[in-house]
């Protein structure tokens, strides 16, 4: 579990990282989403004690990471894949963190099979593509088995089959009762590779719920009707706080209310349906209009 109250951080008059407070809990995938420049990285750095807290506090599994005596089979980081000694193989790489920490060299021959890496094991850590440095990158955070993992976008480099792979795992480590944090650009993956969601811009906490419930926030989902009483239909659904559209004969698009009121009210007054669908934003367009004011960076139209 990770621990965030009041976490800030500056760097001189700039403030990265500012009053964020959050739970990463275990036994789910919990997404870290955020445009360019709104923390994420600094976050993931002040909680492994690689950046200090300008104030606040944040902890991983109940202690400060600095302050656990084999961090390793607590928390498994990947913050930058390519930070390996590049004339070292991948089974060395891995190799060497395990004897730091005690662990048999029989885990480092079953992280090798798990993350592809098998055929290249003995090649030099420096002649990967991105996408093996991804995967021993992987491998790494795995190597101690720990109850906590943080990873920043672990699919980049990734071909289709390895990102299908990294989505399996995360849910899988995450069923065991582990902490998954996770951040990524892709928001396909996020959409269906995540419980959970902490949304950041500029530093600051934007959303802290389940994917379905941020989606639902930012879409204002629409009740698609088809019926050949669609005329009938509109006239029992309006009120107060209902409207209703029709942009095509027999169709009807209806705001503030569900499907299932819907449902209800035609099978009630034998109205009959030939379609009932709940019409909602994707996650990325709900990310984009939950973030369009804390974009750092914008481009302009051509």
């Amino acid at each position: 579990m990770i621990e965030a109250n009041a976490l800030t951080k500056d760097y001189g008059d700039k403030r990265a990282v500012d009053g964020l407070s959050f739970t990463v809990k275990p036994g789910i995938v919990t997404g870290f989403l955020g445009p360019n420049g709104s923390g994420k990285s600094t976050t993931m750095r002040l909680i492994l004690g690689l950046d200090a807290v300008t104030s606040g506090d944040v902890t991983v599994n109940g202690k400060h990471y600095r302050d656990h005596k084999a961090p390793l089979h607590e928390v498994g980081a990947l913050l930058e894949a390519r930070s390996v000694h590049t004339g070292r193989s991948a089974y060395y790489h891995l190799l060497s963190l395990a004897q730091t920490h005690g662990i048999v060299r029989k885990r480092v021959d079953e992280l090798i099979d798990l993350v592809g890496l098998h055929d290249v094991a003995r090649k030099r850590a420096g002649k990967f593509s991105l996408g093996m440095g991804q995967r021993l990158g992987i491998a790494t955070a795995l190597l101690g088995d720990p109850h906590t993992l943080l990873l920043d976008e672990p699919v980049n480099g990734l071909d289709p089959e390895g990102i299908h792979w990294i989505r399996n795992l995360l849910r899988a480590l995450a069923a065991e009762g582990r902490a998954v944090f996770v951040s990524s650009h892709l928001m396909s993956e996020m959409a269906v590779t995540a419980d959970h969601l902490i949304v950041i811009g500029r530093g600051k906490l934007i959303a802290d719920m389940s994917v379905d419930e941020f989606v639902r926030r930012a879409s204002g989902a629409i009740v698609r009707v088809r019926s050949p009483q669609a005329t009938k239909l509109r006239e029992l659904v309006l009120g107060p706080e209902i409207t209703v559209t029709s942009n095509e004969t027999g169709v009807l698009e209806i705001a503030g209310t569900t499907p299932e009121k819907v449902g209800d009210l035609a099978a009630s007054n034998g109205i009959t349906l030939h379609e009932l669908t709940l019409v909602q934003a994707s996650l990325e367009e709900a990310f984009m209009e939950m973030t369009r004011d804390d974009v750092e960076f914008k481009a302009t139209a051509a």
